[in-house]
């Protein structure tokens, strides 16, 4: 079991290297959650996670021999990454084997640090057969992402600044996925303030962590897709689950329209680009899937930021779309001249703005002498549509929102 001298010893070793990252108050998750809510922004790290700390550890903790010889991962992102950029550093060659489907910018963000990318199968269990070979060929070691006791108490070093930076705090809110960090955090918290509550959340789509813990031992999940693809594995390591199993006060799993709704929030609300692994803690206190009481001091790990700016794109017009600032109206009007600035107007009046119309006879369901029109519409929220929607039907016109 990793122990907390194991973690402070990594405190002092890495805290020339890594970035001590902010614990600032976020007033509006606070108020959503009701009691004192402070983000551990991870996400402000060179590497743009969590992931820096463990794998520096691990590196300076590598005798000469094994430095030399060099290191081997199978990661599709954080974790190769980091490993990456700091063996580059330290002048260890660096091998990452990442599955074909791995995003773009991670494999060039990778190579761009100087590490041998291979890139073979879908998955990354796909990829380890590769890296236990080269493993054998060529005497690499393998730094593993999560099941190793160096890395966990790298990972760890987060929750002796959170008791730093939040002296007063009650409950440390984590990410889980194969259950490093929540290892080394619990590790380092419950050795100094055993009351303080740690508490794990999962994303639904990869409960390994809750699976495991009802089944006794680490126990084989299969995946569904998840924007939260940061926290996405198959089974929790063989040296995690004992330190969740005793350390962790609660696991909670949140759903994929949740997070949406969470990377959103911290984007509107905090001024924050957070990816969806780094979003399932917020999203568990928003959807009140974790209920602290009103005196209460909660740390919210942010565990990482890499999210591509395409889906970043998606999740807001998601999120405007569920929350009616954006909406589509299907709109059948009388084919004469004036109808349709008629329904524009009321649009106007009522102050949004249309964004995109389209006005067409070619509906097979529209009698003759009608047309359609479709609009795109930027408004207040769903009350603001209905009042829009109440309105064009009141000058006798056929209106319905399309979802």
């Amino acid at each position: 079991m990793l122990t907390a001298a194991d973690v402070s010893a990594a405190r002092e070793r890495i805290a020339s290297q890594v970035v001590r990252t902010g614990c600032p108050q976020s007033f509006a998750l606070g108020g959503a959650a009701g009691c004192l809510v402070y983000l551990k922004a991870e996400l402000r790290q060179q590497t743009g996670s969590f992931k820096d700390r463990g794998s520096l550890n691990k590196l300076l903790l590598l005798p000469p021999g094994q430095r030399e010889a060099g290191i081997i991962a199978a990661s599709a992102g954080n974790h190769a990454q980091a490993l990456a950029r700091h063996a580059a550093r330290l002048g260890i060659p660096c091998t990452i084997v990442m599955p074909d489907t791995a995003p773009l910018i991670k494999v060039s963000n990778t190579r761009a640090s100087g590490a041998r990318v291979l890139q073979t199968g879908e998955t990354l269990s796909d990829g380890m057969a590769l890296v236990e070979r080269l493993m054998d060929e060529e005497g690499l070691t393998l730094v593993h992402a999560f099941d190793d006791l160096a890395v966990m108490a790298g990972q760890g070093t987060m929750g002796l600044e959170i008791l730093d930076q939040v002296p007063d705090v009650s409950a440390i809110v984590v990410p889980i996925g194969g259950g490093g960090m929540i290892s080394g955090i619990a590790t380092a918290v419950k050795a100094v303030r055993p009351e303080v509550r740690v508490i794990g959340v999962e994303a639904a789509a990869s409960p390994g962590a809750a699976q495991s813990l009802k089944a006794g031992a680490p126990v084989h999940v299969e995946m569904s897709d998840t924007l939260a693809d940061g926290i996405a594995v198959k089974q929790i390591g063989d040296l995690t689950y004992p330190h969740i199993e005793a350390l962790a006060d609660d696991v909670v799993l949140v759903d994929e329209e949740e997070i949406i709704r969470a990377i959103f929030f911290l984007l509107e609300r905090e001024k924050l680009v957070v990816e969806g692994a780094g979003a399932v803690g917020v999203a568990a206190l928003l959807e009140g899937k974790i209920r602290p009481g009103p005196g209460d001091v909660v740390a919210c790990v942010l565990s990482g930021g890499n999210i591509d700016m395409n889906m970043v794109s998606r999740i807001i017009d998601r999120a405007l779309w569920a929350d009616g600032r954006l909406a589509s109206l299907s709109v059948v009007v009388r084919d004469r001249p004036g109808y349709l600035n008629e329904v524009t107007a009321v649009v106007a009046i009522e102050g949004a703005n249309v964004l995109h119309i389209e006005h067409t006879r070619a509906f097979g369901d529209i009698t003759v002498g009608k047309v359609g029109i479709a609009m795109k519409i930027e408004s207040r929220g769903r009350d603001h549509v209905a009042k829009i929607v109440a309105h064009l039907r009141e000058l006798g016109h056929d209106v319905e929102e399309v979802l």
